[in-house]
């Protein structure tokens, strides 16, 4: 592979005679009567660099997609859109003034949030072309699952697949996109060819975790796993094979879910058990920061949806009020669980039919937007200690893409037709909507901050002015 190229332009430059500065004063401190005061290094060194308003997929670990000082829907127009070296499949993460996202060409990009101009760009590697891989529906395969920002370093992660089907992990900076962290992950089902990097990343208890799942075509030999790599790069690795004889992939583009406690709920994809012994595919599985496991469900219907592909696999569990879960998937059922408690086989609380589920749900206390196949979204309301679950209305059914909450409304966009939607919470009705003029990826969704919303395309970016 050629020298890791790396381009930084003046704005990334000014950013860092100021991270510079802040340091200074951060390192020092200043008590209310003037005196100089002990400030401690984590808090020292987590004002040294950017805070972030979403940091994250769904803006925080527990993945409930809601972003605070957003203005309420006015007219809704492009306020730019930035083109870049390939498709942007994950969210876009807004922190400080910039926009960071990752192109399917392993480039990771810092856009200036009020022009998307690019700050610094930072290429560290050569991605796959599909013609390499034995399936699959994305050209090239680089850096798909949506990175994650750690404040306190001041690194944002990413994950990389290059030439060899090699998964490498890359730490870069905030300040100017340098290089601090690189750690290959040899994929725990030892099948690099046939595993993809889909999920987003998440950090918790000093190590960031990175789920596996397959190529689109569930072809090979591959199986579902969570590999959780320490911060700095360096120390051992801890990890999570589910235990099918093939496939339960954890794939859904929320990635792993955070309880209060640090613990992990993620779902998993179809399995090779289609009778018999139970594989724990098909499942919303509960890991110890560790990686292992706690708990499980799987519903009574396991072994079908196996053998029909109606996995839970395809989102992640939505973690509402009162430690109720919501988990769905490919069959279009919903299933009501508590945390903690997941009741194992059939276990559930309570289920009802609401849709086809792909992508992420966004989260309200006790009112879960699940993103819906054959109905655009679904307004769910849940309670574990009555163990209820009721739809209160569906949305348009155009609406294809996963939802984010923020300034009195839910955005969702139209992945097919390349259309942003601001729906009325109480009613499912549409508020607002703007042609966005881009192709969209797949279970796409939006970053919301101030009055822009940002939304990655198969070209770039585009940012949206109104929100």
């Amino acid at each position: 592979m050629r020298s890791l190229a790396r381009k930084v332009t003046r704005p990334a430059v000014l950013t860092a005679v100021v991270m510079t500065a802040a340091v200074m004063i951060a390192s020092i401190g200043v008590s209310a009567r003037g005196a100089v005061a002990a400030t401690p290094a984590s808090a020292r060194a987590a004002a040294a660099f950017p805070a972030s308003s979403w940091p994250t997929y769904g803006q925080n670990f527990a993945r409930t997609a809601i972003a605070s000082g957003v203005a309420a829907p006015g007219n809704l127009a492009v306020a730019w859109r930035s083109r870049l070296d390939g498709a942007v499949y994950g969210q876009p993460l807004l922190i400080g003034a910039m926009v960071v996202v990752a192109t399917e060409n392993d480039t990771i990009y810092a856009l200036q949030a009020a022009t998307g101009r690019v700050a610094w760009h930072t290429h560290v590697g050569t991605p796959v072309p599909l013609r390499s891989l034995p399936c699959g529906n994305i050209d090239p395969l680089g850096i798909t699952g949506t990175p994650v920002y750690d404040q306190a370093n001041g690194l944002i992660y990413a994950v990389a697949e290059t030439t060899g089907f090699k998964h490498t992990l890359f730490g870069v900076s905030v300040t100017n996109g340098a290089i601090r962290v690189r750690r290959y992950i040899p994929v725990p089902d030892g099948h690099e060819k046939y595993d993809q990097q889909r999920a987003a990343l998440t950090i918790a208890s000093g190590r960031v975790y990175v789920a596996f799942g397959g190529l689109f075509g569930d072809c090979g030999p591959y199986r579902g796993s969570v590999v959780g790599v320490p911060l700095s790069g360096s120390g051992p690795l801890a990890s999570y094979v589910v235990p099918t004889a093939k496939d339960g992939g954890i794939w859904a583009t929320g990635g792993p879910v955070q309880g209060p406690d640090k613990s992990l709920y993620l779902t998993t994809g179809n399995g090779a058990a289609t009778s018999g012994r139970y594989d724990f595919s098909d499942s919303l599985t509960h890991l110890s920061p560790s990686l292992k496991r706690i708990s499980y469900f799987t519903p009574a219907t396991w072994a079908n949806d196996n053998a029909r592909d109606l996995d839970l696999g395809s989102t992640p569990p939505a973690l509402a009020a009162n430690g109720s879960i919501l988990v769905m998937g490919k069959r279009g059922v919903g299933y009501l669980v508590r945390q903690g408690a997941l009741g194992y086989i059939g276990g559930d609380l309570a289920q009802a039919v609401i849709c086809r589920a792909f992508g992420t749900a966004a989260v309200n206390g006790g009112t879960i937007y699940e993103p819906c196949a054959d109905h655009g979204l679904a307004a769910v309301a849940v309670n574990a200690s009555t163990r209820r679950i009721h739809v209160s209305w569906y949305g348009p059914s155009s609406a294809h893409g996963s939802p984010a909450i923020g300034g009195g409304a839910i955005w969702i966009p139209d992945s097919k037709d390349g259309i942003l939607f601001a729906i009325n919470p109480a009613n499912g009705h549409v508020l607002r909507q703007v042609t966005l003029n881009a192709t969209l990826a797949r279970f796409s969704s939006v970053s919301l901050a101030g009055t822009h919303a940002y939304i990655g395309t198969l070209a770039g970016v585009v940012a949206i002015a109104g929100a």
